[in-house]
């Protein structure tokens, strides 16, 4: 069928219901809980981005030397996460008042969304990259790090990831939904179809690449057997893998999206699948700084003695005197996450 027979209803932000002229399909109400949903969870998250990345981000301009690579990704993917976090809270109020904030923050709002969501995926892949570099090859150049290469590295992606918004900063606007609501979407559907191949081109390269690169450091790992090597990049491993789960959902159905459905039942099994995939893969934002506790090594020892400047000690408050003196242990020595 050709898409001038349907037309476009644009319940919530990313979300689509097509309608033929000749035969609504009625969602139902099961969406009204979804909607309420949204809006506690979309704060919930929030609040949880921001006291994890910030803790995480404290951590790092502590005790870490952000003169590694590595580290600087890590520092960006934070912020990353914070830059996506932001627009939440006022999603949580699109969903329950519509669109109230006007025409210029509908615009920037989509463009933080989409800026933190491509930096994420080129931190991401970069910090991949530089894993396998540094394991298939331990004499490249990358060894020779300096906090100029991460600074210039980083302001490449962020410039990228906002040269790519400039075309949904342009054709993000208010408009009315059938049911006379506010929405901040795209007025041209044509473009958002051109943003979401973009989004899932994007997100299906940088899985290649980062499929090949830990295919070879596998190789490399089994065959060297080094315990220490393992460590060095199963956070990273875990990181990424966190990323992908949570958001290849989200990429899939909204491509599945673009075409018009066959049936109206399939019509409501993929919005709702949608609606689900998309409370996952805006969930993430606040996931990577558990995952920096429960499974970087250096991280949760930093933590430890982070903790142990602010919590008494042998007062009878901390229960593992283990626990204070792993605080005020010195760990520059430790090298790995």
């Amino acid at each position: 069928m050709d898409d001038e027979h349907y037309a476009l209803n644009l319940d919530e932000n990313y979300s689509y219901e097509y309608i033929n002229e000749s035969n609504v399909c009625e969602t139902g109400d099961y969406f009204v809980f979804y909607t309420h949903l949204t809006t506690v969870l979309y704060t919930l998250v929030f609040l949880l981005s921001l006291l994890g990345n910030t803790l995480v981000l404290w951590i790092l301009f502590k005790y870490e030397n952000l003169t590694s690579l590595t580290n600087v990704f890590i520092m960006n993917l934070c912020v990353s996460d914070l830059v996506f976090s932001c627009m939440l809270p006022f999603w949580a109020v699109d969903q329950t008042f519509g669109w109230i904030f006007g025409e210029f923050l509908c615009k920037a709002l989509n463009a933080v969304f989409s800026v933190g969501y491509y930096s994420g995926v080129f931190f991401l892949t970069l910090m991949t990259i530089l894993r396998y570099l540094s394991v298939v090859n331990p004499l490249s150049p990358l060894g020779s790090q300096t906090q100029c290469c991460g600074f210039l590295v980083s302001l490449v992606v962020w410039t990228g990831s906002i040269l790519i918004v400039v075309p949904e900063v342009i054709h993000t606007t208010v408009q009315e939904n059938l049911e006379g609501d506010k929405i901040c979407d795209y007025g041209d559907w044509k473009w958002k179809k051109v943003d979401i191949y973009q989004r899932n081109i994007l997100f299906l390269f940088s899985f290649g690449v980062i499929v090949f690169c830990y295919f070879k450091i596998l190789v490399i790992l089994l065959r060297a057997r080094s315990r220490r090597k393992h460590r060095t990049v199963r956070l990273i491993f875990i990181i990424v893998v966190a990323f992908f789960l949570s958001w290849a959902p989200y990429n899939i159905l909204s491509f599945l999206l673009t075409f018009p459905p066959p049936t109206c039942q399939y019509e409501r099994d993929s919005n709702l699948a949608f609606y689900i995939s998309r409370k996952i893969a805006f969930s993430h934002c606040c996931l990577n700084p558990v995952l920096y506790v429960f499974v970087g090594v250096k991280f949760k020892r930093h933590l430890l003695r982070l903790c142990s400047q602010y919590l008494p000690c042998g007062d009878g408050q901390v229960s593992s005197p283990r626990i204070c003196s792993e605080g005020k242990f010195h760990y520059e020595g430790a090298s790995t996450y």
